[in-house]
């Protein structure tokens, strides 16, 4: 392939303001060769943009995001060229969903103490078939009138060590590698520039990661020259995207902006063979 890659967005599987089909079709404006759908905890939309890849004429890398810890920090894992059809990796994400669930409840919980009316069924109404999480939240917030911006909600009520946050259920980095290999897949460190210092960064690639995201719109230039020399150091491979969600996320500026090369999805294929 020749051409560009945004191996780093989200549909309405997840936290995603698009589906599968609208997502491909902005990506064809956009000009870009390859993407990969990453949502979090599902791979519910990778059936139907495998199916409307070929008319788009994109390629569809297989993807998915986890969530894990090392510590009090919260690491991202992307899985690509996994099987999503691996009944061990559908079991777990299962489990992932039903505990998002559960999480959003307590935080549902925490806001009703609070004195702010919030229901439960307005935030599932807002997830739909994908999997809950803290933006279903903030976007029921704002539309249902109860805060005046979707950053209000992460600012003063459901961002980390606001009143109403609640931890995620999270595995080790390692379980993560271990799930992605085991569905065929390899498994990428996403923006390690969040919350994340030199000796976790060491620890997980201790742990056994494939390769590192190392363009993102969290990444100033100097950012990326650092990740890509520590992937040269350490014979890894290099990944990179937009991290696109759309909605009121507001970053609609983002998408064609961050790309990789398909040279290294080319790369990753070679290291699965």
């Amino acid at each position: 392939m020749d051409g560009k890659a945004d191996l780093h967005l989200h549909t309405t599987f997840s936290d995603g303001a698009l589906s599968p089909s609208e997502l491909l079709e902005r990506a064809r404006q956009a000009g870009l060769t390859a993407i990969s759908i990453t949502d979090h905890d599902h791979t519910g939309g990778l059936d139907e943009a495998a199916d409307l890849a070929g008319k788009n004429g994109i390629v569809v890398v297989p993807g998915v995001e986890l969530s894990t810890i090392v510590g009090e920090a919260d690491v991202h894992i992307l899985g690509y060229f996994i099987n999503h059809r691996d009944s061990r990796l559908q079991e777990y994400l299962e489990l992932f969903r039903k505990e998002r669930r559960k999480r959003a409840e307590r935080i549902v919980e925490k806001l009703n103490g609070m004195h702010i009316p919030l229901t439960l069924a307005a935030v599932l109404r807002r997830a739909g078939a994908g999997s809950v999480g803290r933006p279903h939240i903030a976007t029921a917030l704002v539309e249902e009138g109860l805060i005046g911006t979707y950053q209000e909600a992460f600012s003063k009520y459901i961002g980390f060590g606001k009143p109403a946050y609640e931890k995620k259920y999270l595995i080790s980095p390692r379980e993560a590698i271990a799930l992605v290999a085991a569905a065929g897949g390899l498994s990428f460190l996403a923006h390690p520039s969040t919350f994340i210092n030199e000796e976790v960064l060491q620890e997980i690639i201790d742990a056994g990661i494939d390769g590192i995201e190392v363009v993102h719109p969290s990444h100033s230039p100097e950012l990326v020259a650092h990740y890509s020399a520590i992937v040269s150091e350490y014979f890894l491979l290099a990944s990179g995207g937009s991290d696109f969600h759309g909605g009121k996320r507001n970053d609609r500026e983002s998408f064609g902006k961050y790309f990789i090369s398909t040279e290294y999805v080319d790369m990753m294929r070679r290291r699965l063979r």
